[in-house]
């Protein structure tokens, strides 16, 4: 089982596609739970997603989490394969509930009613990539299976 969740390979895709979401999606995990770049912080951004949105506190605190530890993985290339399968039903979710109804387009002028679900996609098709590939090169997967194989 560990040989199947760390497997990677030594390309630059995986490192290039796991960096890419990993700087885009840090700052919106530090927002909501350290109150970083004008967000909310772990409480109030809890509260919003259960008694504003409706969540069960335990999807709220999930998404929490899978935004900023998942992030955090990702820069350092640590468990890529669950945290793309997390990233997957996190943007899933999000876009089922909050941007599907709005179309497709991002809200670039502030036209629509909200967001649409284009940069979902994105993320899926990354996280996709991402289950598939591997960490990639300069990863915490690439060391450990290395030392996993080792052990044998």
């Amino acid at each position: 089982m560990k040989e199947k969740l760390f497997k990677t390979s030594d390309s630059l895709t995986g490192f290039i596609l796991r960096l890419s979401l990993g700087v885009v999606f840090i700052p919106h995990g530090l927002q909501k739970t350290f109150g970083l770049f004008d967000g909310m912080g772990f409480t109030n951004t809890l509260h919003l997603f259960t008694e504003k949105m409706g969540l069960p506190w335990i999807v709220a605190l999930l998404v929490i989490l899978i935004e900023f530890f998942g992030s955090l993985c990702f820069l350092i290339g640590f468990a890529t394969r669950f945290w793309a399968a997390a990233f997957t039903g996190l943007m899933l979710g999000i876009m089922i509930t909050s941007h599907l109804q709005n179309g497709f387009f991002m809200n670039w002028f502030g036209t629509q009613a909200g967001e649409g679900c284009q940069f979902d996609l994105l993320v899926i098709g990354i996280s996709a990539a991402l289950f598939i590939e591997g960490s990639g090169r300069f990863s915490i997967d690439r060391f450990l299976l290395k030392n996993i194989s080792k052990n044998r």
